[in-house]
């Protein structure tokens, strides 16, 4: 890594993060606090940033494919998953979401803290941007995700997305349930200025 690296701790884990990577906040850390993955799965952690969850996953999971569009990212979590000890279960893909994968029901779990925060089209097209901007509603990755995650999906599992209260949460549990899912809130946290950090679970119903 770089000496000009940010460093971030989170439990017994440590990992660097790069100027035009997402650094870890409010809603990384509630997403870290809440996961939970079985023993021996098959992950998929989704604009994976840094790489925590994935890495996080990773210390029971089997396998954790990690995929983000920022280059960037993709190389700053597969140093990370080396340097906590899980560079040999930890997979990374650069990709817009579920492009590069075959549309096959193999994943126990789907990680994804979503870019979730409404923006003027344009107003930040940066790499780090992206990790954040979901357009004027806040919901075209949100909407996106929804529409094919399940195609990837085993029968038995389950989906993790977060996102904020600012993009419509009740729309999201909606558009899960139109797609065949149970759709909850798990865990939320408060920020400033009006809005909370939710995270959903949906698991096929």
């Amino acid at each position: 890594m770089f000496s000009s690296d940010k460093k971030v701790f989170f439990a017994d884990y440590t990992l660097f993060v790069s100027d035009n990577v997402y650094e870890p906040a409010e809603d990384s850390i509630l997403f870290a606090e809440n996961l939970t993955v079985e023993e021996g799965s098959f992950v998929l952690d989704m604009g994976t940033g840094c790489g925590l969850l994935g890495i996080v996953a990773a210390a029971k999971a089997a396998k954790v494919v990690c995929i983000d569009i920022n280059p960037y990212a993709v190389r700053c979590a597969k140093k990370n998953a080396e340097l906590n000890g899980v560079g040999r279960r930890t997979h990374f893909i650069q990709a817009d979401l579920l492009k590069p994968l075959k549309a096959e029901k193999v994943f126990d779990s789907v990680l994804f803290n979503a870019p979730y925060l409404p923006t003027d089209k344009g107003e930040d097209d940066s790499w780090l941007g992206l990790a954040w901007s979901g357009g004027i509603s806040g919901r075209d990755v949100i909407d996106r995700f929804i529409d094919e995650v399940a195609d990837y999906l085993k029968s038995t599992g389950n989906v993790l997305l977060m996102q904020s209260t600012h993009s419509d949460l009740d729309k999201t549990l909606r558009r899960f349930e139109e797609k065949g899912f149970k759709a909850f809130v798990v865990a939320k946290r408060a920020l400033p200025f009006f809005e909370e950090v939710v995270l959903i679970e949906a698991r096929i119903g």
